[in-house]
């Protein structure tokens, strides 16, 4: 599951919600009793925390798969008071709510990977991971991907997507496309996108948007963008169409990639492949225009040096634009 599942967290009833949705989830992906369970409980424990200390946030969730080993994504967002002391909110015992302050505790002893990031009086963000066998090991110098990829209000499916292929150690394509409009037709369109970017995995990505022209021609079209990382060269190849925003960030750089007007399937004037230095301390950003541009992760401190999926969420939180479709995809070095 690509897509993301979103489930606002502002009262007691919905924390039920919540364990149902994760429950239907990883009983797909074939978990265990034993470790169904232990999902059951860190789902629960995160709503409650949000109903408690947040007055209201959102949770969301996302399938995940390593090797032939699958889990699930947990990430708890929102705009509360924040933690002044992280670690000593881990303690069993501390609340400041006047319950039995038990609940990030037992979080972090059934999670596989649990990482926070608060700001006090601007809110926190939680990502717990789960798996349904032991949890894989990641290899030196992997690529780790964190994205979030959510329809528009009131709609079913999204118009946007993305993908990625490769080893993740020697070459790693990403993918971020955006279908016209919204609904169905729109996701349709990023759909058939996605079938292209996997069918010609040996192209390049100038190659690969040409590809993507000719097979979106009978669709609503869409934009796109395509980038290569190649660790060996330490380079990145970009081609992208459209309003499809990508960014290289390193500790002293902020590398906006340039794209090419025009839509992908309808009309495309220019396709051109760009090089970019890829920097061992580096980050890769995409987005659709669902999320503002106008984001800088310096008004993060310390947030580059967390996981994917956290920079991702705190993007989405505080820059979505709440009337379209919303892709965000962070992809790190395990070596940073």
């Amino acid at each position: 599951m690509r897509q993301s599942v979103a489930i606002a967290i502002s009262e007691s009833s919905q924390t039920g919600e919540a364990r149902r949705v994760a429950m239907a989830l990883v009983t797909r992906l074939g978990f265990q009793e034993t470790q169904r369970g232990k999902v059951a409980i860190v789902v629960t424990e995160v709503a409650k925390n949000l109903v408690q200390h947040a007055r209201g946030g959102v949770m969301l969730l996302r399938s995940l798969k390593q090797d032939l080993t699958v889990g699930i994504e947990v990430l708890s967002l929102d705009k509360g008071p924040g933690m002044v002391d992280i670690d000593e909110c881990l303690q069993d015992g501390f609340s400041t709510a006047g319950t039995s302050g038990n609940g990030l505790g037992a979080i972090r002893r059934l999670s596989d990977l649990l990482e926070i990031y608060s700001i006090p009086n601007q809110g926190t963000a939680l990502l717990a991971r789960l798996w349904s066998d032991p949890a894989p090991h990641p290899l030196q110098n992997t690529l780790e991907i964190g994205a979030i990829c959510l329809p528009k209000r009131g709609e079913e499916a999204s118009g946007d997507a993305w993908a990625s292929q490769g080893d993740g150690r020697h070459r790693s394509v990403l993918l971020v496309v955006d279908g016209l409009g919204h609904g169905a037709a729109a996701a349709s369109a990023a759909d058939q996108a996605v079938r292209v970017f996997h069918d010609h995995e040996d192209l390049s990505p100038g190659a690969m948007v040409q590809a993507a022209h000719a097979a979106l021609r009978s669709t609503r079209g869409a934009v796109l963008a395509i980038a290569e990382i190649d660790f060996e060269r330490e380079s990145v190849c970009f081609a992208g169409i459209g309003n499809i925003s990508a960014s290289i960030l390193s500790l002293t750089q902020h590398q906006n990639l340039l794209s090419h007007n025009g839509t992908v399937g309808h009309e495309i004037r220019k396709i051109q492949e760009f090089s970019y230095p890829w920097y061992a301390n580096g980050l890769l950003i995409m987005h659709s225009d669902g999320l503002d541009s106008k984001w800088r992760l310096d008004r993060y401190p310390g947030l580059s040096q967390k996981h994917p999926s956290l920079i991702a969420g705190l993007l989405y939180r505080d820059f979505n634009r709440e009337r379209d479709d919303v892709t965000v995809l962070v992809a790190k070095g395990m070596g940073i």
